[in-house]
């Protein structure tokens, strides 16, 4: 985990825990919108209402900003796909894993942005992640989809590419909101998107993974 320069330190105040917080939340405003390249340490401290020497006290540089927050971005990204139950009812839990994808797309658009920014830049920061912890969980996830399918609860699929299909389905809502709100039309674009969007993911990948009636 990157910590701030003055989480190193061996006792952190209260004030020092909500300036690393403002910083942070500054820092993904102008990376989303600006991506790690546009973006400068001149405008996270702006947008923190911070001067630029008291911003880098906590954090050296804009690498250190930009990892402290995609590494936890990543962790967050992660938990729907860890509350996958093996001894749940597959259908239900694929169920509610693409419902809590759909909500993080609608509750956390800046985090998604950065997140697809850094794997179109080759993942430079998180690419160790990327390759141990985040490999290991969806190993661990695919083993369970596909325990399901040899037990008959659920078609046989590849569970990798089941996966991945999920993801790119629900990030869509967020990284490219503009877009649908624009074809979905003024209308049609409010909140109510994303339970619709739900409604038909859940139909789309649930009837797929149903299991056939050989005589059928």
């Amino acid at each position: 985990m990157v910590l701030p320069r003055a989480a190193r330190t061996q006792r952190r105040t209260r004030i020092q825990e909500e300036k690393e917080e403002r910083i942070l939340e500054a820092a993904l405003e102008v990376f989303s919108l600006h991506g790690y390249r546009g973006a400068t340490v001149d405008q996270i401290a702006e947008v923190a209402g911070m001067s630029k020497p008291n911003l880098l006290y906590y954090f050296r540089t804009k690498e250190a900003m930009h990892r402290a927050l995609i590494t936890r971005v990543l962790d967050t990204w992660l938990d729907p796909l860890r509350e996958l139950d093996a001894l749940g009812n597959p259908v239900a839990e694929i169920r509610s894993y693409i419902r809590r994808k759909l909500e993080m797309a609608r509750d956390f658009p800046r985090e998604s942005r950065l997140f697809a920014n850094e794997i179109l830049q080759g993942a430079p920061n998180i690419e160790d992640e990327l390759k141990g912890p985040l490999k290991a969980l969806v190993d661990e996830k695919a083993a369970v989809i596909r325990s399901w399918a040899k037990a008959g609860k659920i078609a046989k699929c590849d569970p990798y590419h089941l996966i991945f299909s999920i993801w790119s389905t629900t990030q869509h809502y967020a990284d490219f909101d503009v877009q649908v709100r624009a074809v979905l039309g003024q209308d049609n674009a409010g909140d109510g998107r994303f339970e619709d969007a739900a409604r038909f993911l859940e139909q789309l990948f649930i009837t797929g993974l149903e299991v056939k009636d050989p005589a059928s």
